[in-house]
């Protein structure tokens, strides 16, 4: 038997998991069978397939989701400041009353 990992949402929590089976398919009915249908997120794959990331992917890695987390933080507070300047102005139109 052969070890496969695949990753499965398991109330809505996404979870790596790994498998016993003799061939890919088998693999990939028993994570049906067991956790459901709908259940399996990334496909099984070979657990000697999978190597280990070096420190310097992982220093990369971690730096891009730092950026990426910044972006997505730039971009809200922009959007924020975009409706409290439209709340604003709403507020300012609505507070002229015509003669």
């Amino acid at each position: 038997m052969k070890d496969y990992i695949a990753t499965i949402r398991l109330k809505g929590s996404l979870i790596k998991t790994i498998v016993h089976a003799d061939s890919l398919t088998h693999a990939r009915l028993l994570l049906q069978y067991q956790y459901g249908w709908d259940s399996i997120v990334s496909s099984p794959v070979l657990a000697e397939t999978i190597a280990p990331k070096t420190p310097e992917q992982l220093r990369i890695d971690s730096l891009k989701a730092n950026k990426k987390r910044a972006a997505d933080a730039l971009a809200a507070e922009r959007q924020r400041q975009q409706i409290a300047k439209a709340q604003k102005t709403i507020s300012a139109v609505k507070r002229i009353t015509p003669f």
